[in-house]
């Protein structure tokens, strides 16, 4: 018997679903305004789809600012720490105190400092997907093999040589691990930001700012389209940094090869 193709599984299980949420919808008699068809979250995203795409762009900028600031500054912290024990157990835990308190909290404070729109919606979603690179990456630079690291000494190499060639390669997969953590994380930060710190421009907002304006308008199916397009956003992101991942990793990681 012939192999089914690995894309039929999902697309065969999409489709039961569809099928159960017709059903669901017939069977209990469920008003469009509490449940549309899929059929009619379709239609309100294509005869939306100017502000969709506007609103898209809005918070898929915001998810891209806050992710690269939480992947750069995430990094450097992570090499500090990773080289410096003493100051490794003097911020760790502020760090992690910074995890542990919700952002719900921590959102308005930042909209007092940095006012509404995109500087505080940035700073929602760097704080989201700061702490995912800093473990991922730290546990990778202080992972390293002790044989190898012992080589190098052996060998004579210099502090840079053995960061370069030996603690960040080593580390690249750990940190690809927490970027992918961070990527799913950037739009929900975003979309959340949005929704609390968010603006009209021109009757046209991010995503979460969207959402709350069809809500308040019951316009059910295009709420119901927001969540489709958030939905997307999010699979571009991932997609993209499984591309990364991919890129750097598939021709001398044991994860990766193979995978052409």
């Amino acid at each position: 018997m012939k192999r089914l193709p690995l894309w039929s599984f999902p697309v065969a299980t999409g489709a039961l679903l569809l099928a159960l949420w017709y059903g669901v919808k017939r069977a209990l008699h469920i008003e469009s305004f509490m449940l549309p068809a899929p059929h009619e979250v379709f239609a309100a995203a294509w005869q939306e789809r100017r502000t969709l795409l506007a609103s898209a762009l809005l918070t898929g900028r915001g998810a891209l600012l806050g992710f690269f600031s939480a992947v750069a500054v995430g990094f450097l912290i992570s090499m500090i720490m990773a080289f410096s024990i003493v100051l490794k157990r003097s911020f760790y835990p502020f760090i992690l105190i910074l995890q542990m308190t919700p952002v719900i909290i921590l959102a308005p404070i930042i909209i007092l400092w940095l006012g509404p729109n995109t500087p505080s919606i940035v700073a929602i979603t760097f704080m989201i997907c700061f702490f995912p690179i800093v473990a991922n990456t730290t546990m990778g630079l202080i992972s390293t093999d002790r044989h190898l690291l012992e080589l190098f000494v052996m060998c004579k190499a210099t502090r840079l040589q053995e960061i370069r060639h030996l603690r960040v390669p080593a580390a690249m997969p750990y940190f690809l691990t927490g970027m992918k953590i961070a990527a799913t994380l950037a739009p929900i930060g975003a979309i959340y930001g949005d929704y609390l710190a968010g603006s009209s421009q021109n009757g046209i907002g991010g995503i979460g700012f969207m959402t709350i304006l069809y809500s308040s308008q019951l316009k059910t199916p295009a709420l119901f389209a927001t969540g489709l397009i958030a939905c997307l956003l999010g699979f571009f992101f991932v997609v993209g940094v499984s591309f990364l991942n991919w890129l750097l990793l598939h021709k001398w990681h044991d994860s990766m090869v193979g995978k052409e």
